[in-house]
């Protein structure tokens, strides 16, 4: 394989670091805003030291040059990880539903369950396989496309988790009581509801008996107390009890409860336990909060006084520690965290400096801080091996269970069958009967977890309404070409289509820039610079032009005709025919580098000197020229064995032949070096088959390291600098990995967020740890630009009536589809036309800051419009919602009506679900008859606002529901996004405080 590198010096502009460069159009990707290890140790009045314990340091990442005020810090985005009602798959998508599941044993004799269903996605009309692997090292799903013509086998799907041998082939189990079971399995993915230590420390205490010797606490810990939730009665308690006594006052009269979006949160308050005078240890105390994960620490006292340290407790089940401290002159709290140093890193990291004025902002960002930390500590290996070993119990007591059933036929004896088989006409009618006796099981199990409370939730039952930083803006309505490529030039978008490239601006007609004979796949607009690259045509015809961005400008401005190839043939680089790839360096401040692979062969080009404008920061060019292809020079060839299929250029910390390519081609990513052509192995694929998706380069703390993805994962590197030639690929702690549901087509990094982009959704997760934070379907997915802001074609749904999507879909999520002889079809409503349109995610409002980029947009050459970086301040606030138990039992009752097909359509929408009020407060009829069409709830549901169960059941409204008044102050409209779904109530645990 030949590369081509084009290489340019632009000497007089002021230099920065790569990491620099691309934390402008990426953010800022450091570990170090999660704190860092230090080994504490804590000592008694006397000096004696106690216990030492390693532990991970949050305490904000101020610059201490700089002068801040309380109250005013750098946006960090809260967002709960992997949230339930997006990782509890079988409770959301199966349970209820007609699905399959299958039962074998590997090859090492260790027994699996498979279970596979056929859904809609989330009432869009996106018909899709979802399929969970059951094994003892824990649970793997994934995403699977669905098409009418072709059936999905057992086997296809086990072979795209990589099980491709078994001792046992996978056999069909027609028990409807295996959902039980296998409900069973899903929930030691870990509770849903949480119980957290609240110990209060007075200023100089130093050990723990001190601390929890505490008999009352004072007045701003009953504040904090307040903050947190509602102070309950525990006798007679029927919610989450997180252990405590209901039934004789044994752990205390009262303690604090809340909601928080549909976690139900208990509080071990020390002050509200039984105090012991006789006991100086307080051992029933210490029983509760000692075996907490998470303990919250309220001290009081200045910052000048001691200061706590984790040693201080005795305890090997808490793993972290959330120090609190209150200021009463400007009434703000302090945050401070310690973690366990083998727990994994978790968000959101705390702002800088880590101190809150807004008490309901301090709430928010403590509780989601807590639950990402309980969850976090559930995969140390302390807890991580415990939950193995409990997994392979039950699921080795379920294969036991299950072998008798292979005598009396209720096992399906159809090895590798179809996920939906069909059945002979003759048992169609009693295979119908065991389907809707599975459903009826399925949904008597749903409604029984509901009432208990241990139910996975969603947003859109919490009243949480706010703009999420990924939401998307419709940029261009009825987008009707297919899109090649693209990238942002300015304020508007250069897209490559079969009908020739467009300049497409924001509220503006199209301008045609080259007619359709010049078919560019690939391209990058480069401002700083004054340069266009791009890739044409394919095949043996494929080659490199450049041109000056400039010069189209001019052409533009003058209303030349559009160009053709044949009147580009100045712009190409020669050398570069058959070109299938190529790829450029993600900064260009000292040097562009362009690589161009030529089958197995890579060709490096760089530019030659040129002098910068230091005022425009363009290139001064000569005014006889107007086609650059003069300014680059070609340096050397190096020869792969294979062609690559990704190829990411990685920029070494000096420059000096220290530059890397990373290239996939086979099974395999390599390095290779830019001067010697040299390659080492930096990671092996073990599949079967592998699809590459992309390998991005990220720099953490100025250190390269790659993303690399393929199939279903994703694998961080650490790179470390050439050492005699030869980079440096060892394991580091720094190195992770991660599996996406659904293998992606293209993926982005925006930091802190990776984005996926599948065929009909959008998969969000953070960097830094691949923790999931949001799923969002969007059908017909195309990524169309990434560089700088993200541009995606998708469909949107006009009907002719705002409630005929909501009517529509109810019928095709009933429990009893799909049968098992009849494939579901997903229709579009009548009256109802698919337009594409093209969307666009403001790179600034993912990383959190302005890009510092050229903003000036070439169709409007005299107006410079500057993005804003939306902070905090500008999500609106709304309050959460209260529920008392009786109400969710009503809300449990109504869904059972629902889910048995007992709801009329004339019956009003849910109204208790919309009120909020105190806890413990009775329902009155006055309540149930009045109507709340401006409570949070009902607001337009966007990205952020999460999906629905599919169920039929009732739905938010919308945007486009005439009856929902909505000021512009309560809920910015976020006009034409894909993401602004129909969310069902589809759980019944409400945001409580």
């Amino acid at each position: 394989m030949k590369v081509l590198f084009l290489q340019t010096r632009a000497s007089v502009l002021p230099l920065s670091s790569v990491s620099e460069d691309l934390g402008c159009r990426r953010g800022e990707f450091s570990r170090k805003h999660y704190g860092s290890v230090e080994l504490l140790i804590s000592s008694d009045a006397d000096g004696a030291i106690q216990r030492a314990g390693r532990f991970r340091v949050e305490n904000g990442s101020s610059d201490d040059s700089t002068d801040y005020t309380p109250g005013t810090w750098r946006r960090t985005d809260v967002h709960l990880e992997n949230p339930e009602y997006h990782t509890r798959w079988y409770f959301k998508y199966f349970l209820g539903k007609v699905h399959q599941n299958y039962v074998g044993t590997d090859a090492e004799k260790n027994p699996f369950f498979l279970s596979v269903v056929l859904s809609d996605q989330n009432n869009q009309r996106v018909p899709q396989y979802r399929a969970i692997l059951w094994r003892k090292t824990g649970t793997q799903k994934i995403c699977l496309p669905y098409c009418p013509t072709k059936t999905l086998s057992v086997k296809s799907i086990l072979s795209a988790m990589n099980l491709d041998r078994f001792e046992k082939s996978p056999r069909e189990i027609l028990n409807p009581e295996i959902q039980k079971d296998l409900l069973v399995l899903e929930e030691q993915e870990g509770s849903v509801n949480f119980k957290f230590g609240v110990l209060f420390a007075k200023d100089g205490q130093l050990t723990d008996d001190e601390m929890f010797s505490n008999e009352a606490g004072s007045e701003s810990f009953q504040k904090l107390l307040n903050l947190f939730g509602d102070t309950i009665t525990l006798k007679s308690w029927v919610g989450y009890r997180g252990g405590l006594d209901t039934k004789n006052d044994t752990t205390g009269i009262h303690s604090i409860y809340t909601v928080y979006q549909g976690h139900e949160i208990m509080f071990h308050v020390s002050t509200m336990l039984p105090y012991s005078r006789e006991n100086k240890q307080q051992v029933e105390r210490k029983r509760h909060i000692g075996n907490d994960i998470v303990t919250i620490v309220f001290q009081e006292g200045d910052e000048a006084s001691s200061a706590f340290k984790p040693s201080m407790i005795r305890s090997h089940f808490t793993h972290i520690f959330a120090l609190v401290r209150y200021n009463k002159q400007n009434d703000s709290y302090r945050l401070k965290i310690f973690s366990e140093e083998s727990v994994p890193l978790f968000g959101p990291p705390l702002p800088s400096p880590p101190v809150f004025t807004d008490h309901q902002e301090f709430r928010d960002f403590l509780l989601v801080k807590l639950i990402n930390g309980e969850k976090a500590t559930l995969e140390t290996p302390t807890f991580a091996q415990k939950r193995q070993r409990t997994l392979d119990m039950l699921i080795r007591s379920l294969y036991q269970d299950l072998m008798p059933d292979l005598h009396k036929n209720m096992l399906n004896r159809r090895s590798f069958s179809d996920v939906l088989p069909e059945s002979p006409k003759s048992a169609r009618k009693k295979e119908e009967a065991r389907q809707a006796e599975f459903a009826r099981i399925g949904q008597a199990l749903k409604l029984k977890t509901i009432v208990r409370g241990d139910a996975p939730t969603s947003l859109a039952t919490t009243g949480l309404c706010r703009k999420e930083p990924w939401e998307s803006q419709c940029f261009c309505n009825s987008f009707t070409h297919e899109a090649l490529g693209g990238d942002s030039w300015g304020q508007s978008l250069l897209v490559s289509t079969d009908a020739g490239v467009l300049l497409i601006d924001d509220g503006q007609p199209s301008v045609t820039v080259f007619d359709k004979t010049f078919q560019i796949k690939q391209m990058h607009v480069l401002e700083n610079l004054d340069l266009l690259i791009t890739r044409v045509d394919k095949g043996k015809e494929a080659r490199l032009y450049v041109f000056r961005l400039s010069s189209i400008k001019k052409g533009l401005e003058d209303k030349q005709v559009m160009k053709s190839k044949y009147e580009c043939r100045e712009n190409k680089l020669e050398k570069t025919k058959g070109c299938h790839l190529y790829a450029i360096n993600t900064h260009h401040s000292n040097e562009l580098r362009i690589v161009a692979a030529i089958r197995n062969k890579l060709l490096l080009i760089t530019r030659k000197n040129k002098q910068i404008n230091s005022f425009t920061g363009f290139t001064v060019m000569s005014p006889s020229t107007e086609s650059p292809v003069e300014e680059f020079q070609y340096i050397r060839e190096i020869c792969l064995s294979d062609p690559p299929v990704v190829m990411t250029l990685v920029d070494g910390p000096t420059g000096e032949n220290d530059n890397m390519i990373c290239v996939a081609y086979r099974h395999q990513f390599d390095l290779v070096n830019e001067s010697t052509g040299e390659s080492c192995r930096l990671h092996h694929v073990d599949a079967s088959r592998v699809h590459f998706v992309a390998a991005i380069d990220v720099y953490e703390d100025g250190e390269a390291g790659l993303l690399l993805c393929y199939n279903y994962m994703c694998y961080y590197k650490k790179v470390c600098p050439f050492n005699g030639g030869s980079p440096l690929i060892q394991p580091s702690a720094s190195d992770f990995h991660f599996s996406w549901n659904q293998v992606p087509n293209a993926v982005v990094c925006a930091f802190p967020y990776i984005l996926a982009f599948t065929t009909d959704s959008i998969e969000i997760r953070l960097v830094v740890n691949g923790n999931l934070v949001h799923t969002a379907v969007v059908p017909e997915l195309q990524l169309v630009g990434s560089r700088s802001d993200i541009y995606f074609k998708a469909t949107a749904a006009v009907g002719s009536s705002s409630n005929s999507s909501s009517k529509d879909t109810s019928s095709h999520s009933s429990p009893m589809t799909p049968t098992g002889y009849e494939l579901p079809v997903f229709p579009s409503s009548p009256g109802e036309v698919q337009c594409r349109n093209i969307y666009k995610i403001p790179l600034s409002n993912l990383v959190g800051r302005s890009i510092e980029r050229p903003l000036k947009s070439p169709l409007v050459p005299k107006v410079i419009t500057t993005p804003t970086s939306i902070g905090l301040s500008g999500i609106p606030v709304t309050h959460s919602l209260s529920l008392s138990r009786m109400e969710i039992k009503e809300i449990a009752s109504r869904t059972r009506k629902e889910l048995l097909g007992l709801s009329e359509e004339s019956a009003p929408k849910s109204e208790s679900s919309h009120k909020q009020k105190k806890l413990g407060r009775k329902p009155t009829d006055e309540d149930s008859k009045q109507e709340t069409p401006d409570s949070p709830s009902t607001e337009r549901i966007n990205l952020g606002s999460f999906e629905s169960n599919s169920e039929g059941q009732q739905h938010c409204s919308t945007s486009s529901d005439p009856d929902t008044n909505i000021s512009v102050e309560e809920s910015p409209p976020f006009n034409n996004s894909p993401f602004l779904l129909a969310a069902s109530f589809d759980e019944d645990i409400v945001d409580l405080k």
